[in-house]
């Protein structure tokens, strides 16, 4: 058995400047992808299409702890590679999430 994929197709509900771009199944009939386009269009501001739409999202609901005990040293894991391009979509998604100060860099325990 193989997991089901829609066709999918990319729509952008911009209005000029910058990218909000969305995926719409092309599963539906016409009018009601049209319906579902509008739709969109209307309620697109509440959507966060960056980081820096989000600055008062509250660090007590995203933010991820790793506990460690102090007494422990560090084990090194074997590196793993990734594609070219993938590896450089992750470090621009990471120097996203930091010029947002998204993502904190923290020593633990507090």
């Amino acid at each position: 058995m193989r997991p089901h994929q829609e066709e999918t197709k990319l729509v952008d509900l911009g209005s000029g400047s910058g990218k909000s771009e969305v995926k719409v199944g092309m599963g539906m009939t016409a009018p009601i992808r049209k319906e579902l386009m509008a739709l969109l269009k209307d309620y697109q501001y509440i959507f966060a299409w960056s980081y820096q739409d989000m600055p008062d999202l509250s660090s007590d609901i995203v933010q991820h702890k790793l506990p460690l005990n102090l007494e422990c040293s560090p084990v090194k894991q074997k590196l793993r590679r990734m594609k070219p391009e993938t590896s450089l979509k992750i470090k621009e998604e990471v120097k996203k999430q930091f010029d947002a100060d998204f993502l904190v860099v923290a020593r633990y325990p507090e």
